[in-house]
């Protein structure tokens, strides 16, 4: 069985709303319930674990009661850091679990796909997170400002979640860095320094945090296109070579 944990204790102090980011509505439906239903369709996927505000807590709880179609559930107070609040959850997941994927509540585009992909690898490998390649050039610079180098951007990803876990790999990282004092910026660094292997499972650009209110705009969008973007993008090449036909017709002449 997969039990997902779902850090939503953040104060979203970018988006300057004076309310947890998740409860907010694209095309709607809150965040937090499109996150947590898209796991839900997952068959694999038996428990998720929301950790939230101690503030918002009892909220949260009445909120899932009233949805119809999720999995089995449970919501736990989240910490002062992000991977205090997985810990928090970690201690919920059931003996039943094999697997632990952690994922960002308010990254509500993830598609199913992708999930059941990554608890492939997992189930394969141990240790896997979504990412997509690097579309820009990335410099490296020194503390006053200086570029030191240009790593070839091939070997760049952007990191997003799911990130999934055998869970007592997820476990073992957690407590070692408690121990050491570790604070990683995700759960793979976590599982980095323990020395385990971390594959890629390629995902989409369109599965964005939610972090500003641009985001929001760009996340409504993507919501409202049922074309999804394969299709998008035939209809747009279309058009242009429509427009652009004439033109192109009109200059092959030119030059014969």
């Amino acid at each position: 069985m997969v039990s997902v944990v779902f850090p939503a204790a953040g104060q979203a102090h970018r988006m300057q709303i004076g309310l947890n980011k998740v409860f907010l509505t694209l095309a709607g439906k809150p965040m937090l319930l499109r996150t947590l239903l898209t796991f839900s369709k997952v068959p694999e996927v038996g428990e998720l674990i929301v950790a939230v505000g101690a503030d918002e807590v009892d909220a949260v709880r009445a909120l899932l009661g009233r949805v119809k179609g999720l999995a089995p559930w449970r919501v736990v107070e989240g910490g002062s850091e992000r991977q205090y609040s997985i810990r928090n959850g970690l201690a919920l997941v059931s003996e039943e679990a094999d697997v632990v994927l952690v994922h960002d509540a308010a990254r509500p585009l993830i598609r199913r796909e992708t999930i059941e992909e990554l608890i492939r690898v997992v189930r394969a490998e141990g240790a896997a997170i979504v990412a997509v390649p690097e579309k820009n050039t990335i410099k490296i610079a020194s503390e006053d400002g200086v570029v030191v180098s240009t790593p070839p951007r091939s070997t760049l990803w952007q990191v997003q979640t799911p990130q999934g876990f055998r869970k007592e790999i997820l476990i073992e990282a957690n407590r070692r860095a408690d121990e050491d004092g570790f604070l990683g910026t995700d759960d793979a660094s976590l599982v980095e320094r323990i020395g385990v292997p971390v594959h890629i499972v390629k995902g989409e650009y369109s599965n964005i945090k939610v972090t500003t209110p641009e985001d929001m705009v760009v996340a409504e969008a993507i919501l409202r296109n049922d074309m999804g973007a394969g299709e998008l993008m035939k209809t747009a090449v279309h058009e242009a070579k429509r427009l652009l036909g004439g033109v192109v017709r009109r200059r092959k002449g030119e030059g014969e």
